[in-house]
């Protein structure tokens, strides 16, 4: 055999720093190398030795790297090697810290997937907590002794080593807290990544200035107030109160601050009856003195406008609302029904006020509807809206859609009522991200309106808040909902509304005083009483049409078939605006 040429040698200066980066390797950990190596650096000479000491200068960090450059185990066989502790890394450790990582991959994405499972929704606590297999630790074969390990999760969760102990802290507070997210079945990869991005990085939880507080308090001040003020003055009297589901106002009003801080001009609401009088109030600002009007039984819509007379949380109506130098216009369409048929009409008026303005992005005009847990879910009306919801001649970039679960339809429990363990399942044909949120944390609630329009105004695309709460007086104030549903309303008699336990949790932060607290609600509740005396001392019947307070002024004339001595009636405008309402009224 001839002899091997000097360029076939392994001694050459191109892999000077591979070898002695071994033999570093060597020197440190002798069995972390292969035997053929350990046995020829165990023969170099002492010059030879020294020679591989100074490849690299003492004085500085080397600036090249050979072995563990762009290795993708240089992390895992590092936890290993911490594993080990002070004994030679073997191959049995880095297996044990590969698994680990695949094992903690594996439960991060479950709880994405199902840790909505997990989340603390129900404000009433009625429902015993199964963990499920998919988000056990032990499903992926960690044991109680691992918890405290430290693993290699590559920068998932925005850590690229921890214990499990503290991946599942994480997992529990983004996916597990009074907020449960559904997104995984989203089929749009940038969907899916904005979301998971959007509440991973903050804990799913927006951290409300002091300011932004007050304002989801006042909100549910006004809000309980109305309900509370009404109930006392009509006790028994159908309203179909909000009284439950409170944090839907403070809701509505991110919405409507967050849209238009994103190009948001109009929005069309539809509703089912519940909450329909205080939404009226509290967010279009119809006075309250009018809703008094109605329940005095004075008529709500003018004959000729071609409506028939109809109950006043059926009624519609319309405004302009301000929210940082951005104003909005709402229009509420008047359902004659808690079903769903409005939600087309909806839609179908947002499609044309879209098709009346110069921009086409769809970002300027919004639906959103507010459904009822039962309805959503039993109506099949809500399926077809949402099949053309990204037809090319219905689209509308995306409907709000918001659920106010009473968790009973009429007198009947959902287990008894759908196959699904939520309502809101036939919003995944479309493929749209749900938020579950309990209602009794109105920053949650409030935090996941602001994501929802967030996406919605990004992705144009449909989008569900589900928020679990429940209904104080059963399904009107007529009711005796303790007839069917016992257990339920014993619970909901003894627990604190929205208010208390947020205007509680604010007192405790210093943000308010119990004295302040009492003073808010006693201003507010004089300035619904001066409201009623001026409804009541009303003699003249008005309404509320278009926007404007008309007064009816009676007149003899002919019916269209011509026959005289027939009372009609004039309309007579006697206001501007909805801030403008007259004095006389």
């Amino acid at each position: 055999m001839s002899e091997p040429k000097m360029d076939d040698s392994f001694l050459t200066g191109t892999n000077a720093t591979f070898v002695a980066e071994l033999y570093q390797r060597w020197k440190k950990t002798p069995n972390s190398v292969s035997s053929d190596w350990s046995d020829w650096f165990t023969s170099l000479d002492e010059l030879s030795s020294e020679h591989f000491e100074e490849i690299s200068p003492s004085w500085g960090k080397p600036k090249s790297k050979v072995i563990g450059a762009n290795d993708p185990d240089a992390s895992i066989k590092a936890v290993a090697k911490g594993i080990a502790g002070n004994r030679d890394l073997l191959a049995g450790d880095v297996r044990s810290a590969t698994l680990d990582s695949l094992r903690a991959i594996m439960l991060i994405r479950a709880y994405r997937i199902r840790g909505h499972l997990l989340a603390k929704l129900d404000p009433l606590n009625l429902q015993d907590e199964e963990i499920h297999p998919e988000l056990d630790p032990k499903t992926y074969g960690f044991s109680s002794e691992d918890y405290d390990r430290p693993i290699f999760i590559n920068y998932v969760l925005g850590l690229e080593i921890a214990s499990l102990n503290e991946i599942l802290t994480i997992l529990k507070a983004t996916y597990c807290g009074t907020i449960g997210v559904e997104f995984m079945h989203i089929q749009d990869p940038a969907q899916k990544a904005w979301i998971q991005e959007r509440i991973e990085a903050i804990g799913n939880r927006t951290e409300f200035t002091e300011r932004g507080k007050v304002a989801i308090y006042e909100k549910l001040l006004a809000a309980e107030n109305f309900e509370r003020f009404l109930h006392k003055k009509y006790i028994g009297t159908k309203r179909f109160g909000l009284d439950g589901g409170e944090a839907l106002v403070p809701a509505l009003e991110q919405i409507l601050k967050r849209g238009g801080q994103m190009g948001l001009k109009e929005v069309v609401i539809g509703m089912a009856h519940r909450g329909r009088l205080n939404v009226l109030h509290n967010v279009l600002d119809k006075p309250f003195r009018a809703i008094i009007s109605e329940f005095l039984g004075n008529p709500a819509n003018p004959e000729e406008a071609g409506g028939s007379g109809d109950v006043k949380y059926h009624m519609g109506s319309s405004a302009d609302r301000q929210f940082d130098e951005n104003q909005i216009h709402l229009s509420l369409a008047p359902n004659p029904s808690h079903l769903e048929i409005v939600d087309p009409v909806v839609v179908g008026r947002v499609r044309a006020k879209q098709a009346q303005r110069t921009s086409d992005d769809f970002k300027e005009v919004l639906g959103v509807i507010l459904h009822g847990d039962a309805a959503f879910a039993g109506q099949g009306v809500v399926a077809e809206t949402f099949a053309f919801s990204a037809l090319r001649g219905y689209r509308t970039g995306g409907t709000m859609h918001i659920i106010v679960n009473n968790q009973i339809g009429f007198t009947t429990s959902p287990s008894y009522s759908r196959s699904s363990p939520y309502p809101t399942d036939v919003a995944k044909m479309v493929m749209s991200p749900i938020f579950h949120v309990n209602g009794d944390d109105p920053e949650a609630v409030v935090h996941c309106a602001k994501i929802a329009t967030e996406f919605r105004q990004k992705f144009k695309s449909d989008v569900v808040i589900d928020m679990v709460c429940y209904s104080r007086f059963g399904h009107n104030e007529g009711d005796e909902p303790s007839f069917t549903q016992p257990l339920m309303y014993k619970k909901i008699r003894s627990h604190p509304t929205t208010l208390q336990i947020y205007g509680k949790k604010l007192i405790s932060q210093g943000l308010i005083s119990q004295q302040d607290f009492d003073e808010r609600k006693n201003k507010l509740k004089d300035f619904l009483n001066t409201e009623f005396k001026n409804a009541k001392s009303f003699k003249q019947k008005m309404t509320w049409f278009d926007g404007v307070w008309s007064r009816f002024k009676p007149e003899i004339g002919k019916d269209k078939r011509g026959k005289t001595g027939v009372e009609k009636k004039e309309l007579i405008n006697v206001g501007k605006k909805i801030t403008e309402v007259p004095n006389n009224f």
